[in-house]
């Protein structure tokens, strides 16, 4: 996988046409992400009444509150794990898929994971461990740009050799994990089968 392989440009259409139909079906997919979490009830900003660039404190009310904090690395990787995704589905097909549709692919999954994120099931197996205490689902401005980190990681990986998006990642991964204790893989573990001797040292955090 290289920057010059799949996904491919669309061909049979000026890409000046591809590029606007895509970027308007990823903001429309983006809109209709946040009207849907609006509807489930998550709120637009922090309840706090204010909106911070940068919020550091992971075992408070204000953490997946703003639009960036220690979490956003993690959506940053998903971007480069779901573009290497679309080329293993390009890889399995024979050919590439089209760069724009792999991205809009990459866009859906990230919006899907977005809301089931925020629905009370997954909220309270979050908070069932230490490390999320005082979550209660994200707000919307900050899915948006959680969405948006994963745009980041996205196309950082379209243009970057792979040895450098892996590189990248895994230092991200041990940053945010020996700063917060808590990362995309722990996340995952702790979601999917939590395990009790993380909790507890997460705890100690």
């Amino acid at each position: 996988m290289t920057s010059t392989e799949a996904p491919a440009p669309r061909a049979n259409k000026p890409a000046g046409g591809w590029t606007m139909l895509y970027v308007g079906l990823a903001l429309c997919l983006i809109a209709l992400t946040a009207a849907v979490l609006l509807t489930m009830g998550r709120t637009a900003i922090c309840t706090c009444g204010t909106i911070e660039l940068w919020h550091g404190t992971v075992k408070d009310s204000g953490n997946s509150q703003h639009l960036t904090d220690w979490y956003t690395p993690s959506h940053i990787i998903h971007g480069v794990l779901f573009y290497c995704g679309t080329w293993l589905v390009g890889f399995v097909r024979g050919k590439p898929l089209p760069l724009g549709a792999a991205f809009l692919l990459a866009l859906g999954v990230e919006c899907a994971w977005e809301l089931v994120e925020n629905t009370n099931v997954v909220i309270d197996r979050y908070r069932a461990t230490n490390i999320a205490l005082d979550y209660y689902g994200d707000s919307v401005i900050n899915s948006v740009m959680d969405i948006g980190a994963m745009i980041v990681g996205f196309w950082l990986a379209r243009i970057w050799p792979v040895w450098l998006s892996v590189v990248v990642a895994l230092l991200m991964e041990l940053i945010v994990g020996y700063w917060i204790r808590d990362n995309l893989i722990l996340n995952i573990i702790m979601l999917i089968y939590p395990v009790e001797a993380i909790n507890q040292w997460q705890a100690g955090g």
